[in-house]
């Protein structure tokens, strides 16, 4: 019986401390805290699911009609022309400005590494495009990669008049539904300017990465007769890879959704050949008044970052558990 009374004590006691930790510290908290929740819930989730709701109705015109409509505004879509040539674009903007921002990343962030005079100087050289704006970025590249002013003043000196983001040529392409699918050269431009203006973040982030690294793992490596290149591909590179995901996720999230940068640079382009998802749904809802559609454009656009972004949330926090 004392051995019941005590447990049946032991966890009252429980209970009570339970029950004692809620302080008015924590209600103030609380306090503090539901106005940022509230206008969290409303303005993001609230819109989302708005948005969501939109696009599954009629409304494509001025006077509002939310009458359901199913799946019909995304079907049309994926059977439009420019918004299958808004895909191909995305896809090929994303991989080249992925490859480049890394490959130019770490290139930069070794070479920084190395403790050369100057250093700082280089340093914010290279950050210097990171406190510009895409607007500024483009209207900048649209201006230095125009056919008749800028680097083509130079280029034509040697004979060479390249149309950049006017060049309406598809590479390798293939015929995808109602589009040639293939890599339109109209939006290397676009990815030199987006490169440009994001690298210094991919190199910030290797910079720090490589600093971060023990110089006795490098000595141990190089004892054990490794040479600087193989210390690279099989030490450092192997270290780097988890800011090598972060660097991924967070360009692949900007990439996705891009507008400023497209729109202030090229618009959609001739034959929509670097028109993007978030242009189209610009035009199509603002200009259009297809308001039904322009939802549509934007719960996909919110699909395809999710499935970037949402595994890696996932990882990060069992990482963390």
């Amino acid at each position: 019986m004392e051995t019941v009374r005590s447990q049946t004590a032991s966890a009252a006691g429980v209970r009570v401390k339970k029950r004692a930790r809620l302080t008015s510290d924590h209600y103030m908290s609380f306090l503090f805290l539901a106005p940022s929740f509230l206008l969290l819930l409303v303005f993001v989730y609230g819109f989302i699911g708005w948005t969501g709701y939109v696009s599954l109705s009629n409304w494509n015109t001025l006077v509002p009609d939310f009458s359901f409509a199913g799946l019909q505004n995304y079907i049309y879509l994926f059977q439009d022309f420019r918004f299958q040539a808004d895909l191909r674009n995305t896809l090929f903007f994303t991989i080249l400005f992925i490859g480049l921002v890394i490959v130019i990343g770490v290139s930069l962030a070794v070479l920084l590494d190395q403790k050369l005079k100057g250093e700082s100087i280089f340093r914010n050289i290279f950050f210097f495009p990171m406190a510009l704006s895409f607007v500024v970025t483009g209207v900048i590249w649209q201006w230095l990669l125009n056919p008749s002013t800028g680097i083509n003043l130079f280029l034509k000196t040697f004979g060479i008049q390249p149309k950049w983001y006017t060049d309406t040529t598809i590479l390798a392409g293939f015929q995808w539904g109602k589009t040639e699918f293939g890599i339109p050269v109209a939006i290397f431009a676009v990815v030199i300017a987006a490169v440009w203006q994001m690298t210094g973040f991919s190199l910030a982030m290797y910079l720090a990465g490589l600093r971060a690294i023990p110089d006795e793992v490098r000595e141990a490596a190089r004892m054990d007769g490794a040479t600087e290149f193989q210390l690279f591909r099989k030490v450092i590179l192997p270290l780097l890879k988890p800011i090598t995901v972060s660097v991924i996720i967070i360009m692949a999230h900007i990439s996705l959704k891009i507008f400023d940068l497209i729109y202030a640079m090229t618009g959609s382009g001739a034959n929509f050949v670097t028109d993007v998802p978030g242009v189209y749904m610009f035009e199509t809802t603002f200009r259009g008044n297809y308001y039904a559609n322009g939802a549509a454009i934007a719960i996909i656009m919110l699909l395809t970052v999710a499935i970037f972004i949402v595994p890696y949330l996932i990882q990060s926090r069992r990482g963390e558990v």
